[in-house]
């Protein structure tokens, strides 16, 4: 999962782009970039950590330009650190840089025909470099003079639509001549359009969620429809065309669910909406299940479950309290390699307040469950606190299959709920009562009656992946690089200042 940001500006945009990323921080916490052009040099900062670690204040008078990209990451194949940062750059033709969500389900034979036939080499394991060498290779092959038409980019895209398979929200730069971005024809991952008027003319953003747009003030303008491209030259001229044969709209359910901020608005639905609904939903099942419950109060599991867990509590006529203080500067733990950091970063990431759990049955809520890790040390925390009873409830179902669009789950095998039935998860994680989110209800919370969505990417839930090529074999293979042994043997490389 990352998060990607453009802006084509009247005056310096690096700053911009730096505030952009730091609203679009919880998307990826594991390297973020920035790329400028300034006078048709590309200047290029990318490197390890959060934003405000990698960018120094010599670093932001460095980025000039009224042009410029950004990309926060979380590593979606098992790879880290600097060498695997982006945004990527690739010098012919023209000088193209580029940042990539998602994930191509078909990066290997790309990267076999880059090299056999296209004459390119990749110098990473990211298939988002793989990405960038097909676009390059396209465009080169479109538009291999000096002469740079917005047609030539959609061509562009439209080709790369034939070759890749798999989810992908692109940003991406044409040095000195404008910014481009498009979605995959089934738009799993989000991309959002804004503008801001000036004295000067239009400024336009691209980013991965509109909060990014809202803090910068953008006005949100709509999202980028699937398989969408935009084009925007450096005078400000806005230019779209839709570039795949049969887009159709399958966003992805876990970023309603998890990763987005409630304040965003992705493919016209509120997500702070979706998750209210999703509360309600799960009170729902909650009242089929056990409608003489004897549940004393509700507590959240911080942050993202809040929203759910106040409609579940609302619902349900108990009450809701904050039960746990949050350590803001623990990272996402189900991310974290190897068993040991993970049950250690649960007991430093939350503190129970005991007032609330002391001798009482208590319903913890939490978004999703999946390894199982956090869950179960939070039940432990919960009964060392003086519960007399700890169910806990899910606002998404089992998440039992890898997902391989663009999300760093573990291998399926580290999955708690995968081949397991709802009693052996819960006493796997030692809760008295385990309540998941039905499929069916979690599509109805999210797919709300005035914005209708036919489909959407469920793959970590259903097991059944939208693109059709997805096998046992790919399955396994994404399992060796996602496993926990594979992400301890990553090396990291030195950050990356470039001025070209």
């Amino acid at each position: 999962m990352c998060g990607i940001i453009g802006i084509v500006g009247n005056d310096e945009v690096g700053s911009r782009l730096y505030d952009g990323l730091s609203l679009l921080q919880h998307r990826g916490q594991d390297a973020a970039g920035i790329a400028t052009t300034h006078q048709s040099r590309l200047i290029l900062r990318r490197g390890s950590g959060l934003v405000r670690d990698v960018f120094r204040a010599e670093d932001m008078v460095r980025l000039e330009g009224s042009m410029g990209i950004g990309h926060v990451r979380y590593p979606t194949a098992g790879t880290s650190g600097a060498a695997e940062s982006q945004p990527f750059y690739v010098n012919s033709p023209y000088g193209i840089v580029m940042g990539h969500n998602g994930n191509l389900t078909n990066a290997d034979t790309l990267q076999r025909e880059l090299f056999e036939s296209d004459l390119r080499h990749i110098n990473t394991r990211s298939d988002s470099e793989v990405l960038l060498n097909v676009f390059a290779h396209e465009l080169q092959a479109l538009a291999p003079t000096t002469d740079l038409e917005p047609d030539n980019i959609f061509d562009t895209v439209a080709a790369v639509h034939r070759r890749c398979r798999g989810a992908y929200a692109v940003i991406g730069m044409v040095v000195g001549r404008g910014v481009f971005a498009f979605r995959d024809p089934l738009g799993i991952r989000p991309a959002v359009i804004g503008e801001r008027a000036t004295d000067h003319g239009p400024e336009y953003m691209i980013a991965s969620e509109s909060v990014a747009l809202a803090g910068l003030g953008f006005t949100l303008l709509r999202d980028i429809a699937p398989g969408e491209a935009v084009y925007i030259e450096s005078n400000g001229t806005l230019h779209t065309r839709q570039c795949a044969q049969a887009p159709s709209l399958s966003p992805c359910l876990f970023e309603y669910v998890y990763f987005a901020r409630p304040d965003s608005i992705i493919d016209n639905i509120s997500v702070y909406k979706a998750r209210l609904r999703m509360g309600e939903t799960l009170a729902r099942r909650i009242i089929e299940l056990r409608p003489e419950h004897d549940i004393d109060v509700v507590i959240p599991i911080p942050d993202t479950s809040r929203t759910s867990a106040l409609e579940v509590a609302f619902h349900l006529g108990v009450k809701y309290r904050e039960g746990f203080i949050k350590n803001r500067y623990i990272g996402r733990t189900f991310i974290m390699p190897g068993q040991r950091l993970r049950r250690k970063s649960v007991r430093q990431k939350l503190s129970p307040i005991g007032l609330e759990f002391n001798g009482k049955t208590v319903l913890l809520v939490d978004d999703s469950i999946v390894r199982g890790t956090t869950s179960s040390q939070i039940v432990e925390m919960a009964r060392d606190a003086g519960a007399r009873k700890v169910y806990m409830a899910s606002a998404a179902p089992p998440v039992r299959y890898a997902n391989v669009y663009g999300i760093d789950m573990p291998a399926a095998s580290e999955l708690i709920a995968h081949q397991r039935s709802i009693p052996e998860i819960e006493e796997s994680i030692g809760a008295d009562w385990l309540i998941y989110q039905r499929i069916e209800d979690l599509v109805e919370a999210v797919r709300y009656a005035k914005h209708p969505i036919e489909h959407f990417e469920s793959s970590c839930f259903t097991g059944t992946y939208i693109t059709g090529d997805v096998d046992n074999a790919y399955l396994e293979s994404l399992q060796r690089v996602r496993s926990d042994a594979a992400r301890r043997a990553v090396s990291t490389g030195p950050d990356d200042l470039v001025v070209l």
